[in-house]
């Protein structure tokens, strides 16, 4: 893959964020309008810095560099790449207007257990993961995955963490 094709795989991902960014807009206004309220306002800005340095490190780590397409690492990081925006929009699509990239929840509602949901507590952030780890290594950008991999590890924590205290406060009562 030439550092022009990778240029567009970069710019078509960054598409996609700003997407996500217009469906988590109409989704946070859809949530706040019917009583959600958000948690964890402290570590957004850090998570929206962090992706972005991920999009900036993708394209100037391998033109800088010299980084070199190399096909036997390339090619398989590209089916991750392509794997984890299933894997995100098919999170989106089981959330519905309750997927947002803000931890927002509306008291009362249940958790959801269908989609990927069924099998893992966070599969969006398998896809982010997985996506950080991948999208560098199509065009062997490896300081930029292993950055972005360990700050992202270390944000996880805190969101993981800052989700399951929001939703624990939130959830419905369970009849005994």
């Amino acid at each position: 893959m030439s550092m022009s094709a990778y240029t567009v795989l970069i710019l078509l991902v960054a598409v996609e964020r700003l997407a996500e960014l217009v469906v988590a807009r109409r989704n946070a206004l859809w949530s706040i309008a019917i009583g959600g309220t958000e948690y964890g306002r402290g570590h957004y800005p850090a998570m929206v810095l962090l992706h972005t340095s991920l999009l900036l490190g993708c394209l100037l780590e391998p033109a800088l560099a010299d980084r070199p397409f190399l096909p036997a690492l390339g090619w398989p990081m590209l089916a991750v790449v392509l794997a984890a925006q299933g894997l995100r929009w098919w999170c989106i699509a089981t959330l519905g207007p309750r997927w947002n990239t803000r931890v927002i929840v509306v008291p009362g509602l249940p958790l959801v257990a269908a989609g990927p949901y069924r099998w893992l507590r966070h599969p969006n952030y398998l896809a982010v993961v997985a996506e950080g780890l991948a999208l560098p290594l199509v065009h062997s950008a490896w300081l930029t995955a292993f950055g972005f991999t360990v700050l992202n590890l270390a944000l996880l924590r805190v969101r993981i963490r800052c989700e399951e205290q929001a939703l624990s406060t939130a959830r419905p009562a369970v009849a005994t």
